[in-house]
């Protein structure tokens, strides 16, 4: 029995670029560049490439921007989850990086004291981890043998690294597993030839999509 298991980060949105720290409050969106790196990958799931039998998105705005065409594309509901949603930042959440920076200290020690909340209200890396990590194996147990495709956050990506690999908390202050916009990154359980189930890296970081991008501008 083999499981696909599909994350693809959400379009550039203004959180990124400004950069506010995104929550619920400070996330306001895709930028236009963002929006367009969405028709890209939709166009490019229109193709057929994932035959998905589920969809999952995170509920922060960023995210159902980049949802909503991928539904489309894959002809598929979206079942929208909380859980999958990019790290929460609690007091900090619309602030720009600096201000919370300055204000919250404890920011600059987020990689090194994995159980201290990056802000009060917050969620510590170590939180986040648990919560995104269980939130990977919900889908999984309810989707074992099925493609699933979840549209979510750069952290919720990483972190699936953690999840697959066995890893804890620590293990983020030592390595990065960063992501593209709307890049796909897919893992696949299957059944190995002893008969142990084991995931798979199939790829990261693809997002060829947005050559098509590159090249309009090459022709303007």
């Amino acid at each position: 029995m083999i499981t696909n298991l599909y994350l693809i980060r959400h379009g550039e949105a203004f959180s990124n670029v400004e950069p506010i720290m995104g929550g619920m409050h400070g996330d306001r969106g895709l930028t236009d560049r963002g929006v367009a790196q969405v028709h890209a990958l939709a166009r490019r799931l229109t193709r057929g490439e994932i035959a998905a039998d589920v969809l999952y998105a995170s509920t922060l705005p960023r995210a159902r921007m980049t949802a909503e065409p991928v539904a489309e594309a894959l002809n598929l509901p979206i079942h929208w989850d909380d859980d999958l949603q990019e790290l929460r930042p609690g007091e900090a959440d619309g602030m720009h990086i600096d201000e919370a920076r300055a204000r919250f200290p404890q920011m600059t020690l987020f990689f090194k004291e994995y159980f201290t909340p990056i802000a009060p209200g917050g969620e510590s890396w170590a939180s986040f981890q648990f919560r995104a990590s269980a939130a990977l194996e919900r889908l999984i147990t309810r989707h074992r043998g099925q493609t699933i495709v979840a549209v979510c956050h750069g952290g919720i990506i990483e972190v699936s690294f953690l999840f697959m690999l066995g890893l804890g908390p620590h293990t983020r202050g030592r390595n990065a597993f960063h992501v593209q916009n709307t890049a796909i990154t897919h893992w696949r359980q299957t059944t190995s030839r002893d008969g142990r189930l084991e995931w798979q890296l199939i790829t990261h970081n693809d997002c060829w999509h947005l050559r098509e991008l590159e090249s309009e501008r090459d022709h303007v």
